[in-house]
C-alpha cells in the first residue's frame, strides 16, 4: 500500500508540472520550433499578441519572480510549463531584454497593430491632398522609428545622429515616393476617374514597402516571409526591431 501511494503522488507530482500541450520549458528560448513554417507563424503570434498590453503590475512581477525562480532551481512544486511559457511570454512582451526596463506601450511588438492600425486607415484614405498624404507618411515613419529605437539592442550603443539619420532618410523617402506617385496618377489622362482612384489607393503600398522590406536580415520567417504578408494584409509596416528580437529568441544571453 505504501509503494502504491508513493507512486502515485510521484505521478501526481509529475502531471503537475507539465502540462498536456506545452512543450518542456526553455528559459529564453522560443516556445515553439523554428524549424518549420507553422513553428515561426506561431512564434510571431506570440511576439504580437495584444492582450499582453492588458497585464497588470502585479501580473508582471510574479512573471518576472517565477523565471528567477526557475533560473535559480527555487521553482515551487506544481508549476506547470504552460505557467513558465506565459510568463517568459509576458516578460519578453513588456521589458526590454537588455535594460529590463519597460517599453512605453505603443511602441511594443504586442501594440504595433492596436497602435498601428489608426495609421494603415489613414494611409488608405481616399482622395488625399498633399498635405495629408505627407502627414501620414509622416506618422508612419515616425511610428516605426520609435519601435525600432524602443525594441533596439541595447547591448551594443549607436550613436543619436545614425538613429536620426536613418530616420530623416526613411521620412523623406517615403514622402517623396507617395507624393510623386500621387502627381503622376493625377497627371495620368489615359486613366478614367475610377481607375485612377483605384490607383491611388496603392500608393501606400510602395511608399513603406519600399523602405520596411529593406531593413536587413532577422530571421528566417520574417525576412523570408515577412514583406510578403504585410503586402497582402498590412502596407509593409513591420519595423526592423522585430528582427532584433527574432534574433536574440534563437540567441538567447
Amino acid at each position: 500500500m505504501a509503494d502504491t501511494a508513493t507512486t502515485a503522488s510521484a505521478a501526481a507530482a509529475s502531471a503537475a508540472s507539465t502540462s498536456t500541450d506545452a512543450p518542456p520549458f526553455q528559459l529564453g528560448k522560443p516556445r515553439f520550433q523554428q524549424t518549420s513554417f507553422y513553428g515561426r507563424f506561431r512564434h510571431f503570434l506570440d511576439i504580437i499578441d495584444p492582450r499582453t498590453l492588458f497585464v497588470t503590475e502585479r501580473r508582471l512581477r510574479e512573471a518576472v519572480q517565477l523565471l528567477e525562480d526557475y533560473k535559480h532551481g527555487t521553482l515551487r512544486p506544481g508549476v506547470t510549463n504552460e505557467q513558465l511559457w506565459s510568463a517568459q511570454k509576458i516578460k519578453q512582451a513588456i521589458l526590454h531584454p537588455d535594460t529590463n526596463e519597460k517599453i512605453f506601450m505603443p511602441f511594443r511588438m504586442s501594440g504595433y497593430i492596436p497602435f498601428g492600425t489608426p495609421i494603415v486607415v489613414g494611409l488608405l484614405l481616399p482622395n488625399q491632398t498633399l498635405a495629408s498624404t505627407v502627414f501620414w507618411q509622416w506618422l508612419n515613419q515616425s511610428h516605426n522609428a520609435c519601435v525600432n529605437y524602443a525594441n533596439r539592442n541595447a547591448t551594443k550603443p549607436s550613436p543619436a545622429s545614425k538613429f536620426i539619420q536613418g530616420y530623416l532618410g526613411a521620412v523623406i523617402s517615403a514622402v517623396s515616393i507617395a507624393v510623386g506617385l500621387n502627381v503622376l496618377v493625377q497627371k495620368a489622362n489615359k486613366f478614367t476617374p475610377a481607375t485612377r482612384l483605384l490607383v491611388q489607393r496603392f500608393v501606400p503600398f510602395p511608399a513603406v514597402g519600399r523602405l520596411s522590406c529593406r531593413r536587413g536580415p532577422g530571421c528566417s520567417f520574417l525576412s523570408k516571409a515577412s514583406c510578403a504578408w504585410q503586402l497582402l494584409a498590412w502596407p509593409c509596416r513591420w519595423p526592423s526591431a522585430f528582427s532584433h528580437r527574432c534574433q536574440r529568441s534563437k540567441h538567447p544571453s
